[in-house]
């Protein structure tokens, strides 16, 4: 099952590689990671997205609490998020496909970001089923390049 983790770490260089090592020297994969600086400049929120069971979560979050650069950890799975992918994704087209192309791309809520003859390169954000879906959709009339940042999360305001 994928685990979604919030890691609050601090803001400094080497960070992220003992973090990431800790993943690799216990042999879990992980499926996607973004980092960035919080609203705290001394401060990084890493979301990893991580293949395991309840008990492999469980062991990954006590052993990262053990790292003196790390603050806090959340597990978001099961709890309400919002969560998002950003993706850049070049499609080949011609003078017959472009228009179904660039109709797929409105039907997605995407966005045009580059356009040459024989390709276009489409901007799309959104849950990862959308881009999964997009791409499933645009691979026939030829996917060039696919770049996606990985998943970025946030529990849901309490209203």
């Amino acid at each position: 099952m994928l685990h979604t983790l919030a890691v609050l770490v601090e803001n400094h260089p080497g960070v992220l590689t003992r973090v990431a090592g800790l993943f690799a020297r216990r042999a879990y994969n992980i499926e996607s990671l973004s980092v960035c600086q919080t609203e705290d400049p001394g401060i990084s929120r890493m979301t990893i997205v991580v293949d395991g069971d309840d008990q492999v979560i469980e062991q990954v979050s006590k052993q990262l609490h053990k790292l003196v650069v790390v603050h806090k950890v959340t597990d978001l799975t099961g709890e309400a998020i919002v969560d998002r992918e950003l993706a850049l994704i070049r499609v080949k087209v011609n003078n017959e496909t472009r228009l179904e192309v660039l109709q797929t791309v409105d039907v997605f809520r995407g966005r045009v970001v580059d356009m040459g003859r024989t390709n276009i390169t489409v901007e799309l954000t959104g849950d990862g089923e959308k881009i999964d879906a997009f791409v499933r959709t645009v691979r026939p009339y030829g996917l060039m390049e696919l770049v996606r940042t990985g998943k970025i999360a946030i529990t849901r305001s309490d209203n």
